[in-house]
């Protein structure tokens, strides 16, 4: 195995990352003794901030899930770039939602990426990926997020040192091979319940916490809106285990079925 040619408490580097993957990011490089000097997140970005950046000598820095555009002129800071963990095997689930779009169109061969970042989303050159075996398809979505933020950040600490020591060659991606992703809405959480039990098995566990799944139920004559919390298929039939009806607590569906509510 190559020692790392750089000793990490030396490296400097700051971080740009936004929940839920940056928290695992930083959890994996933590446990490899790499700390950022300094953690911002999408919200405290700013024109002073970039200022006081550029009047201080940079190693790298390091992008997790940020959420906004950074400028050429953040890129241009550090000496060796900035690095970008990102949960898919790129070029495929490119843009803000590659985890639950893995879930949601049924891609079950996933993983990360380490990439340098340029001026275009999710383009740059990369310099390592890792495919992820998923045990249980399809796999809830805060459970895969949790999974490829360890992955990811265990990934970043073993290359990191071998960057910044000029160690590791980059590789163009295939652009030809690109897919994209969109950002959800709270209206992509429609369920059609007579739809393919399948696909709103994927739908549910895609969307779990945000946007949400959510169908219409009828109950002595008023129309319901309940959140589809949880489900799993039993043969070729979806069968829902928890559902939060509008206004009110959580509970089993067999319990709010019991109330005489109905599927529209």
């Amino acid at each position: 195995m190559m020692k790392n040619p750089m000793k990490k408490e030396k490296i400097k580097f700051a971080f740009f990352g936004t929940t839920p993957l940056s928290e695992g990011v930083l959890s994996g490089l933590a446990a490899a003794g790499l700390t950022p000097q300094r953690v911002i997140d999408s919200a405290s970005m700013a024109d002073n901030v970039l200022d006081e950046l550029s009047q201080d000598e940079w190693d790298v820095f390091v992008v997790a899930s940020f959420g906004a555009i950074l400028p050429k002129r953040l890129l241009d800071i550090p000496k060796r770039g900035v690095l970008n963990v990102h949960p898919s095997l790129l070029p495929r689930l490119r843009g803000p939602s590659p985890i639950r779009s893995a879930i949601l169109n049924d891609e079950k061969e996933t993983g990360v990426s380490i990439m340098l970042l340029d001026e275009e989303m999710d383009h740059g050159p990369l310099l390592a990926q890792k495919k992820i075996p998923i045990s249980a398809w399809p796999p809830h979505g805060k459970e895969l997020d949790a999974l490829l933020a360890h992955e990811g950040g265990k990934l970043l600490a073993q290359i990191l040192p071998l960057w910044v020591a000029g160690k590791i060659k980059t590789q163009k991606q295939n652009h030809d091979l690109a897919t994209y992703t969109e950002k959800f809405t709270k209206e992509d959480g429609l369920l059609d319940l007579n739809a393919d039990p399948y696909k709103n098995l994927l739908k549910i566990r895609a969307f779990e916490g945000w946007p949400g799944t959510y169908a219409f139920f009828d109950r002595a004559g008023n129309k319901l809106r309940v959140q589809i919390l949880d489900a799993h298929l039993e043969g070729s039939k979806l069968v829902i285990d928890l559902v939060k009806p509008e206004g009110k607590k959580e509970m089993p569906y067999v319990d709010f079925l019991n109330s005489g509510a109905r599927p529209l």
